[in-house]
């Protein structure tokens, strides 16, 4: 691992290298490989590393609207091929390229309050109709932890097989994602890996920039989700594609994050000493959180490449550098399910 990363140029590669387990589940699924919502924070470097492990040897096809041109740019840059859909589209996601291999990251969190009826769309029409398209091919789905309710922490976390508890819209239509996946595999044999992803981070957005971020600029810390998981995107981006040699009917289930339980408190008492600020803390702890259990994902995987440490070293670093930021917050500390 590089010592620092100075720019976005750098902080991609990196999002981006496979390690020799991706390249191995790749090579056990032959055949093109089709991403589908490409677009967002996750899918271009995800499949920048898919045309990577696969060395050119066969087309990655990237699928998105395109609202950022660059990001579309960038990836015809390095081989991967972009095609521009309206998933919502039913005709033109009818039109789509075949492929024996599937990643599914298309899906809508924030602006759930604003825009329910979109919000389900996005999360469960959209899922049904590319599980439509796709029912002949190996699909790995994100989706989130998120899908699970608030658990103690003496627990540690919830596990794959656990009742799911879903706390507001958007957690909600997220069942209705994976629900969606889980019928095409029971109806129509689909293979399907769904990822619950909780939460993924490089440095330009993710919990641990949103914590740096407010000690940094001496806003309060709030305490009420006082505990977290999260896992460096390059990490979860080679999980995911070793995840489509074990897709599945009935569906393989993994939680998707790092291994660590972080207290909210300690990690932004670190960014305050690691910036020289004070720390000024609102609200309590309260005595559970939205937690995952990685026992399946640790027996099955080898273990994540970036450590807690290396992560809050590099953000540091990235924050006093002005490197460039998306001002997504996570909105991780809400608790009423609201984003």
């Amino acid at each position: 691992m590089p010592a620092s990363i100075t720019n976005e140029i750098e902080l991609d590669d990196l999002l981006s290298t496979p390690r020799r387990e991706t390249v191995a589940a790749l090579d056990a699924c032959p055949g093109d490989i089709v991403i589908l919502g490409a677009g967002g924070k996750m899918g271009p470097t995800l499949a920048r590393m898919a045309a990577r492990a696969t060395n050119g040897s066969r087309r990655i096809i990237a699928v998105s609207r395109w609202s950022s041109r660059d990001a579309e740019r960038a990836l015809s840059d390095v081989g991967v091929e972009t095609v521009p859909c309206d998933l919502l589209d039913r005709n033109a996601v009818a039109r789509l390229p075949d492929a024996p291999n599937v990643v599914f990251m298309a899906g809508q969190k924030f602006g759930t309050t604003g825009a329910p009826a979109m919000t389900w769309a996005m999360n469960t029409l959209v899922p049904a109709t590319c599980a439509e398209r796709y029912k002949s091919s190996r699909i790995v789905a994100f989706s989130t932890g998120n899908v699970y309710p608030l658990t103690p922490l003496g627990t540690g976390g919830s596990r794959e097989a656990d009742a799911l508890g879903p706390i507001g819209e958007y957690a909600a239509s997220c069942v209705g994602r994976e629900r969606m996946f889980e019928l095409y595999a029971e109806r129509f044999g689909a293979r399907v890996a769904i990822v619950r992803l909780n939460y993924a981070i490089d440095l330009r957005y993710g919990v641990l920039v949103d914590l740096a971020l407010r000690v940094y600029r001496g806003e309060p810390i709030a305490l009420d989700m006082g505990y977290v998981n999260v896992i460096w995107q390059g990490d979860a981006n080679r999980i995911a594609l070793e995840c489509l040699p074990r897709a599945s009917s009935p569906p393989f289930v993994l939680n998707v994050t790092g291994p660590d339980v972080l207290s909210v408190r300690s990690v932004a008492e670190w960014f305050g000493l690691r910036f020289g600020k004070s720390v000024t803390f609102s609200g309590t702890e309260r005595p559970d959180a939205l937690l995952s259990n990685t026992t399946r994902m640790h027996s099955a995987f080898a273990a994540p490449e970036v450590t807690l440490d290396q992560m809050r070293e590099w953000i540091a670093d990235w924050i006093e550098g002005g490197g460039a930021l998306l001002g997504k917050p996570t909105k991780f500390e809400a608790r009423d399910g609201k984003f």
